[in-house]
């Protein structure tokens, strides 16, 4: 039987990809359909990923499926043909291709099977998924832009609004996407007759949301198609207006794609104008911040003189202090004025 899983450490991984002389493209998608049998499933499209030489990480749920991946350029058509034979709907799947690449987004394929492809902490057996709002396209999210009964609600996390988002978009102040729902459903009681405008980065997160917000008795209900990255592609294909003001955080090794010049976020340590996301250098952190190129001299990469300290000291002394302490890496929250705990660069569902 083959391996299903890699076997190989993670720094010989990154290395290979490091050395690969073809360009990669990355691509993300997802498709909310029912599989009867998720392990089945992701075994075997674990082989077939394999074989065309896929990295990335890939969820699979009863719901469904949700993928942020790097092809190499020469098999991105191949891969297209095998992901639409493999299941009837994911026939024509739209496939967001990524807006800035160096093709270092990934360095092993990873995939899942998880309850849910997006974590919405939904206990409700009545609640519909595919009773989803309006899609909307670049044209039409521009039009809406400029309707004033109109309004736009960001569907991602914090740190992503900090560096980007739409004109006058509405952010829900929340962790998780499970803590955004409830949120946005009160936040938006007053304006139950206006239109309800959803994004997120690829539409994973802003799908569900419109559904949700259907469920819970709002009638004008859309959401972007494509999200932030099908709609600044397309925008920019038809020679339309960007309306994006930032960058676009995604989640992989790059951390952002610019769609505009502007710069809306601070470095999280001296203040000055700054949207480049970095985790903290020290392996007993991996603090999530945003940190200018003065500041990444001064701090030896690291978040604090604390962190820089201790990276400076020798590798068994390190270890001899992080013994004990909880670690992971953390998410710097202006906001909130805390670190808040994930998992490796932060996931997509949350």
């Amino acid at each position: 039987m083959p391996v299903l899983h890699n076997r190989v450490s993670n720094e010989e991984l990154r290395a290979r990809m490091l050395a690969e002389t073809e360009p990669r493209t990355t691509i993300s998608f997802y498709k909310y359909f029912t599989i009867e049998e998720p392990q089945a499933t992701r075994d075997a499209l674990y082989q077939l990923f394999l074989s065309l030489n896929v990295f990335g990480r890939v969820y699979l749920a009863h719901e469904g499926i949700n993928a942020q991946i790097s092809v190499p350029e020469s098999r991105v058509e191949a891969f297209r043909e095998a992901l639409f034979a493999f299941h009837p709907a994911l026939n024509n799947l739209r496939l967001n291709i990524a807006l800035e690449d160096d093709g270092k987004s990934f360095w092993v394929l990873r995939m899942k099977v998880r309850d849910r492809i997006v974590a919405d902490g939904i206990d409700d057996p009545t609640f519909d998924a595919s009773d989803v709002g309006e899609y909307l396209k670049a044209a039409d999210v521009n039009a809406m832009l400029d309707d004033p009964s109109a309004v736009f609600i960001d569907m991602r996390n914090h740190y992503e609004y900090e560096v980007g988002h739409f004109e006058d978009a509405v952010e829900i102040p929340a962790d998780t996407f499970r803590e955004q729902l409830p949120k946005a459903v009160d936040m938006m009681q007053d304006d139950k007759d206006k239109k309800i405008v959803m994004y997120c980065t690829g539409g994973i997160r802003c799908e569900k949301a419109s559904a949700w917000m259907r469920h819970n008795g709002f009638k004008n209900v859309y959401h972007i198609e494509g999200g932030i990255i099908e709609y600044a592609r397309r925008a920019r294909e038809q020679g339309l207006p960007v309306r994006f003001v930032g960058k676009n955080f995604v989640f992989d090794e790059r951390m952002g794609e610019r769609i505009s010049d502007d710069v809306i976020a601070h470095c999280h340590q001296c203040g000055t104008p700054c949207d480049s996301h970095t985790n903290c250098k020290n392996d007993g952190c991996h603090l999530l911040f945003i940190q200018c190129p003065a500041c990444a001299e001064k701090f030896s990469g690291c978040c604090s003189e604390v962190c820089r300290d201790e990276l400076a000291l020798s590798p068994e002394e390190q270890r001899r202090r992080r013994a004990g302490r909880e670690n992971g890496n953390k998410i710097f929250n202006k906001s909130r004025g805390m670190l808040n705990t994930t998992l490796g660069i932060p996931d997509p569902e949350k």
